[in-house]
């Protein structure tokens, strides 16, 4: 394992042998419930799948970015990876892609006259975390797309959500579905510890012993890759990534520089494909992520200035977008793109917390220098709590509730008088404080602009405000129950979230 930059993120089946479609209209839905069995109502459009040709052994060992040094994967479960290959199309439009998000792609069409490559082979790879017995299995393949902004693949929404995958029995597929993770390239976010650890090379150059055969044909491959890979999960070949379990779900996640692609996807191919059940999208900023070119990766940080863009309403999946304080206003500037809640989409806001916090980053946000510590917020409580609504919404058709949005007065956030935000998702941490947790840094680098901060309240301040740690106690129990109760936090956590309450801090 190499060290976690899944926190740097941007400041950012067989093989068939026919080809998948040209182009496709839009499905258009007018229930105010999704259906209880998408896939069946609406199935994915038959087109090639990966072929997964063997499980990846040797070299060093799974290279993917983790800040954590436990197990991936505990006791009953199966950690392993595999090589997928295939015939990769890219995606284009006629004319300019709509704000709406209600775009029309088709592929990119052969033209001889060009040497610009359309289709391409490719050869990536992708970890699989699943429960080794199918009684443990729930139905459910969450299809993460790996984050490369740091230079590194990571999969920081396997980390926020790792208690709830596991203890719900959801399996994992993580994707390298971009041609840094695999080739190198330009990192979005450097900084000296992800250097040391190898950002930017790529996996052929940090292991060839293990990698040196894969290859990517560049990011404008990206999307159709990610769609073959989930063709493969539910109908595998000679090798099964899943070891025999039968996905009845299969949902696509990614958070921050992936959520802008799957903002991409969703406007763009889900229409052609339908391949996914429902989506994840964790901390998107306004942008979408541009369709790509050959040869080469996207331009990560480039994509923060293009065009606000809503997601598409008329789709069967269901979306659930996730927001921090840092990607609603600042660099990331998803408030411009923002959209109400509809039939399937849900959007979360979730106050006091940061593009990513102490949780995801561990001991690497204390290396970077950042003005104020990193914001230790509640945001992997309200990341587990989003997934399983996703799982409950896609498998049962039980909607996910509508969440307030974060408080705004112009082009600032309105703040009570500890300095946490207003409106929003509310946990014990911003409503019963001991300290101010923000998205903002307050300066620094890229990184610690996304990092958020973390500012005890004074002595004076928690004496005004608690007449007693018995009251603070009490008080903050009833806000986790509050949270859990509106269902933003899950039961399971509650332990968890209890032992964050500080007493120690009250001076009395």
């Amino acid at each position: 394992m190499v060290l976690s930059l899944a926190a740097l993120t941007l400041a950012l089946a067989a093989c068939s042998s026919g080809s998948s479609p040209k182009s496709a209209a839009a499905p258009s839905s007018t229930s105010s419930q999704p259906s209880s069995v998408t896939s069946a109502a609406n199935p994915p459009v038959p087109g090639p799948a990966a072929a997964v040709t063997n499980e990846i052994t040797g070299g060093k060992g799974i290279n993917l970015a983790s800040a954590s040094t436990a197990p991936s994967v505990p006791k009953g479960w199966i950690e392993s990876e595999y090589a997928v290959e295939g015939t990769a199309t890219s995606y284009s439009s006629a004319g300019p892609l709509p704000t709406d998000g209600r775009w029309t792609l088709t592929e990119t069409p052969d033209d001889p006259r060009s040497d610009i490559t359309t289709h391409a082979p490719y050869r990536t790879r992708i970890v699989v975390r699943r429960p080794a017995k199918a009684k443990d299995f729930n139905g459910t393949v969450v299809v993460e797309w790996l984050n490369v902004s740091g230079g590194l693949d990571a999969s920081p929404d396997y980390s926020y959500a790792k208690d709830e995958i596991l203890r719900s029995g959801t399996a994992w597929v993580g994707v390298s579905a971009q041609s840094i993770g695999i080739e190198g390239g330009a990192v979005a976010v450097p900084i000296k510890v992800a250097t040391d650890a190898g950002a930017g090379k790529g996996l052929r150059v940090l292991d060839p012993a293990r990698y040196a055969d894969l290859h990517h044909p560049g990011d404008a491959f990206s999307y159709d890759i990610f769609t073959q890979v989930a063709r493969a999960l539910r109908a595998p070949a000679k090798t099964d990534p899943l070891g025999g379990l039968a996905p009845q779900h299969v949902l696509a996640i990614g958070e921050s520089q992936s959520a802008f692609a799957l903002t991409t996807y969703i406007d763009g191919v889900q229409p052609l494909t339908r391949e996914f059940d429902g989506f994840l999208v964790h901390s998107r900023g306004g942008a979408a992520a541009p369709l790509g070119s050959p040869g080469r990766g996207i331009d990560i940080a480039g994509t923060i200035s293009g065009t606000p863009t809503q997601l598409r309403t008329d789709l069967t999946a269901p979306i659930l977008v996730l927001e921090t304080e840092t990607d609603v206003l600042g660099i990331l500037n998803y408030q411009p793109a923002s959209q109400p809640d509809g039939p399937r989409l849900r959007i979360w806001e979730v106050a006091g917390t940061a593009h990513a916090d102490r949780y995801l980053v561990g001991t690497i946000g204390e290396q970077i220098g950042c003005p104020a510590p990193i914001n230790a917020g509640p945001g992997h409580f309200v990341v587990a709590a989003a997934l399983h609504a996703l799982i409950r919404w896609v498998g049962d058709g039980v909607a996910p509730p509508r969440a307030p949005r974060l408080e705004i007065n112009g082009t600032a956030y309105v703040r009570d008088e500890f300095g946490n935000v207003k409106g929003g998702i509310r946990t014990p941490l911003v409503d019963v404080p001991v300290d101010t947790l923000s998205g903002a840094s307050g300066g620094g680098s890229v990184a610690c602009l996304l990092f958020g901060s973390t500012k005890p309240l004074t002595a004076v301040q928690l004496t005004a405000r608690y007449p007693s740690r018995a009251k603070y106690l009490a008080e903050y129990r009833a806000a986790a129950d509050e949270a859990i109760k509106a269902g933003f936090v899950l039961p399971a956590d509650r332990a968890e979230l209890l032992a964050d309450a500080d007493p120690s801090r009250i001076q009395k």
